[in-house]
């Protein structure tokens, strides 16, 4: 009988993506897209025997139409594999239409291109600091010196007004409670949901500041005030959605670019390739790789018959390397003229955070490419990642020829 509590182990073949397929497996850690490109050949919609039995969607009209099939897939019966009893929600993910529209509408008034658009010279500041404080070394870990702390600290600062010196603890505790097979993970949740309690709790002692927060723990739902818990797990979504996600979509452009020094050159030459570029690079390294559903009714996908209750695993990041869809889809081309991605998910669920995170990389690969040359990785450096529904590198060590600041160094 196989085990339904550990990841497997083993080579990852047609067998293993037709019948035994682990999203926890470090060997799909390691070889993800080749294992996703075999699956989507060999067997588009497959039943894993892995975690008591599930479904993996691979194709990107599959995944689509499980994204959009609220009312057949729902989030509200299941995200995760193997299932966890939850007995906190992260709202709006894991709740359905039509209450979950009720509060996602919160969310996204606060996160409209206007609104973060006003955010964008803070922003630039906080990259060139941040890219300060590596530059002259001419090497870092790019993870630990930028990626993590760019998307955290802007978050922290301009959208919650949450207090810095709290972040590093809570980007520990988003990374654990974003893996589910981790023992830590229950206990991170726990702890984050404590200090989301006492940020609002001290946010309600020193005041508004007319953001999301405000909006959040002064709601209605349904005609009767917003309850703690409703408020907290709103909080909690927007903290777990908004770090790891865009760090990891940083580190693998890094990776792609040392990997790839025609592409930061290119775009040294003409920085006005880089929304497109951005847009290319979320398609092929989106770090948000994959999301479960749970079948509400008995129903049908890619020739597939799916039993009421059953879960489907669908993968993002495999819809975005569909052959299908894209041409040479493993390829960056910069001047690809049709690029429906959906790296930012799809559907009633997809990221409302997605206009602040293309600010956060448009910017940071505005300011790495015009600052750092000759982006290399160190000798011997090797790359493991942290994957399973987000996808990031531990970590990215680089070489670079030094430059200098500019900010002074006491500023």
């Amino acid at each position: 009988m196989t085990d339904t509590t550990t990841p497997t182990t083993g080579a990852i073949d047609a067998e293993w993506v037709e019948q035994h397929f682990d999203h926890l497996s470090p060997e799909l850690a390691r070889d993800l897209h080749p294992a996703l490109a075999l699956a989507r050949s060999k067997c588009p919609v497959a039943h894993s025997d892995q975690y008591g039995g599930f479904w993996v969607a691979t194709a990107y009209e599959d995944v689509l139409k499980v994204a959009q099939d609220w009312q057949t897939f729902s989030s509200e019966l299941g995200i995760t594999v193997p299932r966890q009893d939850e007995q906190r929600k992260v709202l709006p993910v894991t709740i359905d239409p039509p209450l979950q529209r009720t509060f996602k509408k919160l969310i996204n008034i606060h996160f409209r291109p206007a609104t973060v658009a006003a955010w964008e010279s803070a922003t630039r500041d906080l990259v060139n600091r941040l890219i300060d404080g590596f530059i002259e070394a001419g090497e870092c870990e790019f993870m630990e010196a930028f990626a993590r702390p760019l998307p955290g600290m802007a978050f922290f600062d301009l959208a919650l007004h949450a207090p810095a010196e709290d972040l590093e603890e809570v980007n520990r505790l988003a990374t654990l409670a974003s893996s589910p097979h981790l023992p830590e993970s229950r206990e991170s949740h726990g702890k984050l949901a404590l200090w989301i309690k006492d940020f609002l709790e001290e946010r309600r002692r020193s005041g508004p500041r007319d953001d999301v927060v405000d909006a959040v723990m002064n709601a209605e739902i349904d005609g009767r005030p917003i309850t703690i818990e409703e408020a907290i797990g709103t909080i909690h979504l927007l903290i777990l959605g908004g770090l790891e996600t865009t760090a990891g979509v940083l580190g693998a452009s890094l990776l792609r670019f040392c990997a790839h020094p025609e592409i930061p050159a290119l775009l040294r030459e003409q920085p006005e390739l880089i929304p497109k570029a951005m847009e290319e690079l979320l398609r092929l390294d989106g770090s948000f790789i994959c999301i479960g559903r749970t079948a509400r009714h008995d129903t049908e996908l890619g020739g597939r018959q799916i039993k009421a209750g059953e879960q489907v695993l669908i993968y993002w990041a495999s819809a975005n390397r569909d052959e299908g869809e894209f041409a040479n889809p493993d390829e960056f081309d910069v001047a690809r003229e049709q690029n429906r991605h959906i790296a930012f998910g799809a559907g009633p669920h997809r990221c409302a955070g997605s206009n602040l995170a293309r600010m956060n990389l448009r910017i940071a690969y505005e300011e790495i490419v015009r600052r750092l040359h000759d982006i290399r990785l160190q000798p011997g450096a090797d790359v493991h990642y942290h994957s399973t529904f987000n996808r990031a590198p531990l970590s990215v060590p680089i070489t670079f020829r030094p430059g200098p600041r500019v900010f002074p160094a006491d500023s």
